[in-house]
């Protein structure tokens, strides 16, 4: 079974080129990255971490791989990763995504982006790095991500990871920093629908659907065929509430036009009770999709999964915020390590039905474990 291990691997990074000068490399690029990959899902947080992983595991490796000058120190991986592309990093994630997980049951899609806040360099005056993700809700797995050099450029990253993923029949939710017209092209463009929050930064349009909703609420919608839905959830002293209501008769909305297959806007209510202390927020989003309010209700509300799903997970599982990795491309590779390392854990759940860290601490113990979660 081992012995199968590295061909899958190597076939999924097959395609990655290595930056270093020919004919003056003492390790080779697969086993470089064999030995990282399985690092970062046994545990290991850093360049010394991988190292002294793979010296405890040289008789497990050496049964698979050539090792021709044994594990390769912290400063070759360092820089292995600080000069390997990151494109061709992203590809193989993507090719490894698409070849090993079922991603046909995909339904809601959540694009969200996360800054590595110990990334940043004050000495080269270099802003800590920025990774927008996609995430599928129903198989908790990470669809794709590409990196950009501020927040900022999530709009233009945005359209370029959306091409890059398979999205017929998906519905495409993206918080306010996304919601543009370029965007919501792209994505009915891949055959998907999209659900786009509403802030400030689209001038009247946020305004505009905010005033119809709250004088439609003042007159109790008389007039206006309109949807809407309930949730109610609580637990230890919490109870939140949600309302959702959608209408699709917007052919008085200024700038619809501009929108692609616009259909259908959404306000959404919260109220937070948290020990009789009660807060309240109002949201409002366009979507492309018919005016269904469950269905949107239950899309808007699994966006938040990313946060939960993915975000969390790598901060408390693989303490990503603390992660101090600055030159070059490292602190993006590594990243993307940590997302193929975490789909590979969530998707493991034959033997140990556990969180991530518990999960990271069993493949570092028990090699066969581990070899489950390289296969799954």
């Amino acid at each position: 079974m081992g012995k199968d291990t590295p061909v899958k691997i190597s076939e999924h990074f097959k395609t990655l080129t290595d930056p270093r000068v020919v004919g003056r490399t003492s390790h080779k690029l697969i086993d470089i990255v064999t030995i990282a990959l399985c690092a970062i899902i046994c545990g290991a947080d850093n360049w010394p971490e991988i190292e002294s992983y793979g010296k405890a595991k040289y008789d497990w490796f050496k049964e698979f791989l050539q090792l021709p000058n044994g594990i390769p120190t912290q400063h070759t991986f360092r820089r292995f990763f600080i000069a390997v592309s990151v494109d061709e990093l992203e590809n193989c994630f993507l090719n490894w995504v698409k070849s090993v997980f079922d991603t046909s049951k995909s339904k809601v899609v959540p694009i969200d982006g996360k800054t590595v806040r110990r990334s940043h360099d004050r000495s080269s005056n270099k802003a800590a790095i920025h990774m927008v993700n996609a995430w599928c809700v129903e198989n908790g797995i990470s669809l794709g991500q590409i990196k950009t050099s501020e927040k900022s450029n999530e709009i233009t990253a945005i359209p370029e990871l959306i091409k890059t993923l398979e999205l017929t029949g998906c519905i495409v939710t993206i918080d306010a920093m996304g919601c543009q017209t370029k965007i919501s092209e792209t994505i009915i463009d891949k055959g998907a629908d999209y659900i786009l929050a509403l802030k400030g930064n689209q001038g009247n349009l946020n305004k505009d659907v905010e005033l119809f909703f709250e004088e439609s609420r003042q007159n109790n919608f008389k007039d206006i065929a309109f949807d809407s839905y309930t949730t109610i959830d609580g637990d230890h002293g919490r109870i939140e509430t949600r309302k959702y209501t959608t209408v699709s008769e917007i052919d008085w909305l200024q700038g619809k036009e501009n929108w692609k297959q616009l259909k259908t806007i959404v306000m959404v209510e919260s109220q937070r009770d948290v020990n009789d202390e009660i807060s309240e927020e109002t949201r409002y989003y366009i979507s492309s999709m018919e005016n269904c309010a469950e269905e949107i209700g239950e899309a808007v509300r699994s966006h938040w999964g990313v946060e939960n799903g993915l975000h969390w997970k790598l901060d408390i599982g693989f303490r990503e915020d603390e992660c101090r990795k600055r030159k070059g491309n490292a602190a993006a590779n590594f990243a993307i390590m940590r997302q193929i390392a975490l789909n590979l854990l969530n998707q493991e759940k034959t033997i140990v039905k556990a969180g991530v860290k518990a999960k990271r601490l069993r493949a570092g113990w028990d090699n066969n474990y581990l070899l489950n979660v390289l296969n799954v």
